[in-house]
């Protein structure tokens, strides 16, 4: 058997059906992703075997976890599941309820206390109570004893949906080292799309219990026709290398595939890698580079596709560089006052860059 996670699942909700056949990577953030309601807590309750789907067929890489005529039961299914709440023992301290994971594991879990503790920042909380923890910190310990339970598969329904906007962010960065350590797939279902943007290298999109689109993350961004590029915070994303800093304007320089990008602030040695986020309305298209503007990140590209967006707007895909493609939202009037075609080479005015992995 091939390796990935196949997954097809049909059984009937309260108000539609649960109707899922799909693919995704073995390694890597796979994120659901849809409105409140669309069956994607259902779904990750099928993966868990704690809701039984009428008709199913499921196995992660070689092992078979649900077919017909055969069901392997929640307990007996290696996985790692991270709650809305985290919902630790009260009367166990920190490290107590991390290992309480590992305690009903067969085996001895591929991380150890201390690098779990290392990787998601703990180390200093193993001895207080549950009741001395903040709201990120007790998320953070949830996910730890996920982890410690040597899971084949990590799934976190909507971790984050219960934090503030400053405790998200605290716990972001964790999040994303993640699977840079882990070689376990990691199912992660959200409506935040900022979450997406950070983490996901594959996505999946459903809606009333059915699959719109999916496929790798910056692939879907770029797809005219899909859902994601007519989100009014549509964009595209670019893994850009710190490559200069300027200590008198306080800016730091990106390489990309195709040109340079500058943003404020120091962000990173230089040689370290980041994802950075641009948005389609903060791009505008130009026939000739400006030379007196205050616009600084000006690239030439290559454009690749006009699809209309609405009655007012039109999405433009543009080749930037020999690899990367980014998304531009422009009026409908603009493009037909320059007269913009597919295989025209223009330049992209990039107003606003947003980095989403720190």
């Amino acid at each position: 058997m091939s390796k990935g996670i196949q997954i097809r699942f049909q059984t009937p909700l309260e108000h539609f059906a649960l109707d899922v056949d799909i693919s995704i990577p073995a390694t890597g953030v796979t994120v659901l992703f849809g409105p409140s309601g669309c069956g994607k807590t259902t779904l990750l309750r099928c993966i868990a075997g704690l809701h039984k789907a009428e008709q199913a067929q499921l196995s992660i890489n070689d092992h078979i976890w649900q077919e017909p005529g055969f069901y392997l039961p929640a307990y007996k299914r290696k996985v790692g599941y991270v709650f809305q709440e985290p919902s630790l023992f009260p009367h166990l301290n920190v490290t107590k309820n991390l290992l309480f994971g590992q305690r009903h594991s067969k085996k001895t879990s591929q991380l150890s206390l201390e690098e779990v503790s290392q990787l998601l920042g703990i180390s200093h909380l193993l001895q207080r109570m549950p009741d001395k923890l903040s709201g990120g910190e007790k998320q953070r310990i949830a996910i730890g004893r996920a982890l410690l339970s040597d899971p084949e598969i990590l799934l976190m329904d909507e971790p984050l949906s219960a934090l503030d906007f400053s405790t998200k962010a605290e716990i972001i960065p964790y999040l994303e080292q993640l699977h840079e350590r882990l070689s376990i797939p990691i199912i992660y279902v959200t409506h935040a799309l900022s979450e997406v943007k950070s983490m996901a290298e594959h996505i999946v999109l459903l809606e009333k219990g059915k699959v719109t689109a999916q496929g790798p993350l910056k692939e879907m961004l770029l797809d005219l026709t899909a859902p994601l590029a007519r989100f009014s915070n549509a964009g595209s994303l670019l893994d850009a290398v710190v490559s200069d800093y300027d200590t008198h304007y306080d800016l730091t320089e990106f390489s990309v595939d195709g040109g340079t990008v500058t943003v404020p602030g120091a962000v990173g040695p230089i040689g370290t890698t980041k994802r950075i986020h641009l948005s389609a309305n903060h791009i505008s298209l130009t026939r000739t580079p400006a030379d007196d503007s205050t616009i600084v990140n000006i690239l030439p590209v290559t454009i690749l596709e006009i699809e209309q967006a609405s009655t007012a707007q039109c999405n433009v895909r543009l080749q930037l560089g020999e690899h990367n493609q980014i998304l531009a939202r422009i009026t409908r009037r603009s493009k037909d006052i320059l007269a913009l075609k597919v295989g025209n080479k223009v330049f992209a005015q990039i107003k606003g860059v947003s980095l989403v992995k720190l």
